[in-house]
């Protein structure tokens, strides 16, 4: 009998591209097959697999992947949106999570630490529900899950469900069950009548799972002190671990078993806040939360970076909003949300509009729509002409939506920005050159409306951000 061939174990396990890029790999090289005999039929048939297994997960994180032959080798193409994190890949042989993908930011790590804590940690990469990478993910900064697992324990702590337990405790006023054998040798021996020997059941938060938990942040606080080389911001996540751990400091820290654990999630009435907090625990007690210290399975995570722009942008016209006595609106709250009412109402297709941001003065609306996408940067490399066409098509599709936006206000004044995110080195030349404002003015009658593009850095200081926009408006106004 023919032995069976095998898949030869792949050297590269773990893809990695960076958001809104796109790259190639030989699927030769990749699945190990380049001295088969039927090298490229073999490679065609492990990536059709290997897309069609994997689709599912690709399409939670934006990714296009497709193959293509070029006459000589056959090549998968991963192409990223606007997501970063990671994902386990299934193996098109075994059908387990043998390979994985990671997704970084293209603004580069350094730049979004800072940017998190200065947003206030408004949004933070959020863990997935699939199998764990096949190995603990090097490439991905330290702080990122500890971001993900103190934000899922604060959750829990506000949420704790409470339960009563036996208290034996001594009090001035009698309750529950007395002990008056105790109380008559000893208080009343000792002349302290008010000292009464009580036993009672009482609401108290679960003590042993407040040690697990205490035992876990004094686990990431440890992890995180050891971090301070990637920057000032890691102290913010430290201030948010010490005050955790003091909403659980009367409970002395111990490790959880795993059947502990499990007798915890299988208690009634257990919410997905307290399951998601739990597995948080978890992950700290088998240290797969402990960025890349152990080599236990790395966890898969994801976070939409376009939410993560327009939460920057929101906390740069907040205090835009502050400077100049402005009110400002969310999108990302539902404050802004317009109705749209059809007739009939079974014949509509979009239901609402609904901008990013607004900010309100006396007689002046500003709309704002933040993009997370590359239109800054062409804008930058060359004429209109140069775009591709599919590039400008949807530059056009922008500037229409954020121009629908002007009509939901009646004030006098109208500003509709469109924000794009650039470097800071490009943001700091800009302004040099005045060219960080490209400014538009359309009349309608005795309207107008003046449409901005422009950029914000990601990172550097927001007061030095806001102010500038400050100042642009005040221009405006005068």
């Amino acid at each position: 009998m023919a032995k069976k061939p095998t898949l030869r174990v792949a050297r590269e396990v773990c893809l990695e591209l960076a958001d809104h890029s796109v790259m190639v790999r030989s699927a030769k090289a990749f699945f190990d097959v380049s001295k088969d005999r039927d090298s490229n039929g073999k490679a065609a048939r492990l990536t059709t697999q290997f897309i069609r297994q994997n689709q599912t997960n690709l399409s939670r994180m934006g990714i296009v992947m497709a193959s293509e032959f070029d006459g000589q080798d056959v090549r998968f193409r991963v192409s990223s949106t606007s997501y970063v994190g990671a994902i386990p890949l299934l193996s098109p042989t075994t059908g387990k999570p043998a390979y994985g993908l990671v997704v970084r930011p293209r603004f580069e790590w350094s730049g979004i630490g800072p940017m998190l804590a200065q947003m206030g940690w408004l949004i933070v990469p959020s863990p997935l529900r699939l199998p764990l990478l096949p190995r603990s993910e090097r490439r991905v900064p330290a702080w990122v899950m500890s971001t993900m697992i103190l934000a899922r324990i604060e959750a829990m702590l506000k949420n704790l469900l409470r339960r009563f337990e036996v208290i034996a405790e001594n009090r001035q006023v009698p309750r529950g069950s007395v002990n008056w054998g105790k109380y008559a040798t000893g208080s009343v021996a000792y002349g302290e009548l008010l000292r009464v020997p009580c036993r009672f059941p009482d609401l108290r938060d679960d003590r042993a799972l407040q040690g697990a938990i205490h035992f876990a942040l004094e686990k990431q606080l440890r992890s995180l002190e050891g971090l301070n080389a990637h920057g000032s911001f890691i102290g913010a996540l430290v201030e948010i671990c010490e005050s955790l751990i003091r909403q659980v400091r009367d409970a002395k820290p111990s490790a959880p078993s795993m059947n502990q654990l499990q007798t915890w999630l299988r208690g009634s009435m257990r919410t997905e806040v307290f399951r998601d907090g739990l597995q948080a625990v978890e992950w700290t007690v088998e240290e797969r939360a402990l960025a890349g210290l152990s080599d236990l399975e790395g966890v898969p995570w994801l976070m939409p970076m376009d939410e993560f722009f327009e939460a920057w942008v929101e906390m740069l016209f907040g205090r835009v909003s502050r400077l100049l006595g402005g009110h400002i609106r969310s999108g990302r709250k539902r404050e802004t949300l317009v109705a749209m009412q059809w007739e009939p109402p079974s014949l509509g297709s979009q239901k609402f509009l609904l901008p990013d941001i607004t900010v309100e003065f006396a007689d002046t609306m500003v709309i704002i729509d933040a993009k997370y996408k590359r239109h800054w940067e062409e804008m930058q490399r060359g004429p209109w002409s140069a775009w591709e066409e599919e590039a400008r098509e949807e530059h056009r599709r922008d500037l229409l939506q954020v121009l629908a936006y002007g009509n939901l206000t009646s004030a006098t004044k109208v500003v509709v920005c469109l924000v794009y995110p650039c470097r800071k080195e490009t943001w700091k030349s800009l302004v040099e050159r005045g060219r960080d404002i490209h400014a538009a003015t359309i009349t309608a009658g005795a309207r107008r409306i003046h449409l901005w593009l422009t950029a914000m850095p990601m990172g550097g200081d927001p007061t030095e951000l806001s102010s500038r926009i400050a100042h642009q408006l005040r221009d405006l106004a005068s």
